[in-house]
């Protein structure tokens, strides 16, 4: 698969690194190094990252917390996790654009198709914070819904093994991965990679996904060249 512009979907949770809560400087300074270096390879690259290190909305509610309130205090933690981005990234000597589903000023400025594209190729990394700015979407449905928008090759799914497997692999040693799975069989076989508004879109748009181990140090710019296999959808 030719990838030119990608939407990278990274969990919150999984910039806690080995701690209990918040942002590990280490895993942030490591997924950024491989930004870096994928965006040196002439690489377009987009940014959605959730915020479930800091707070999830549904998490609220199941403790009794307005759903809508604890939805909105969800998406303010992703725009603290795009901040840690972005400044990781602009340390590592990137250049960015912060954007939001909920405008912030002065931090970030409201998600515009126009301006994400523009910057993109302006080879800025781009960054959109805040979900998609309303409740009840997950930031699974807000990377699908910007990786459309954004016209991306590929949504690239960070997680923390390599690919899609037959069962969990870190529970059962007998899971087998797949190399690649229409929308159709990963929906039938009930495969949880993304919640299903996201698959919809994704499938609706025939936007790819690929879900990768971004975990291990150089798996991203060594998938984008091939060096590397996760499961592609689509």
């Amino acid at each position: 698969m030719k990838l030119n512009r990608i939407l990278l979907k990274l969990s919150g949770e999984s910039l806690m690194g080995d701690q209990h809560y918040g942002i590990d400087p280490r895993r942030l300074s490591q997924y950024c190094a491989d930004i870096a270096t994928t965006a040196s390879m002439g690489i377009q690259i987009a940014i959605v990252i959730g915020g479930g290190n800091i707070f999830r909305g549904l998490q609220g509610a199941a403790k009794g917390m307005d759903r809508v309130q604890g939805d909105y205090m969800g998406m303010l933690a992703t725009l603290i996790n795009s901040m840690a981005l972005q400044a990781e990234l602009e340390k590592q000597g990137m250049k960015t654009l912060l954007l939001g589903g909920l405008e912030v000023k002065p931090i970030a400025t409201p998600m515009c198709r126009r301006d994400a594209i523009e910057a993109l190729e302006a080879g800025k990394i781009v960054i959109i914070s805040g979900g998609t700015g309303n409740p009840f979407f997950t930031t699974d449905s807000a990377s699908a819904l910007r990786g459309v928008e954004i016209m991306a090759d590929a949504l690239l799914k960070g997680t923390r093994v390599d690919g899609v497997y037959t069962a969990d692999p870190e529970k059962d040693p007998a899971a087998t991965r797949y190399d690649k799975l229409s929308f159709d069989e990963a929906y039938s076989k009930n495969l949880k990679i993304m919640d299903l508004t996201a698959f919809a879109l994704c499938k609706e748009n025939n936007l790819p996904i690929l879900v990768f181990d971004i975990n291990t140090p150089g798996n991203l710019p060594k998938l984008i060249k091939g060096d590397i296999k996760g499961t592609v959808v689509s």
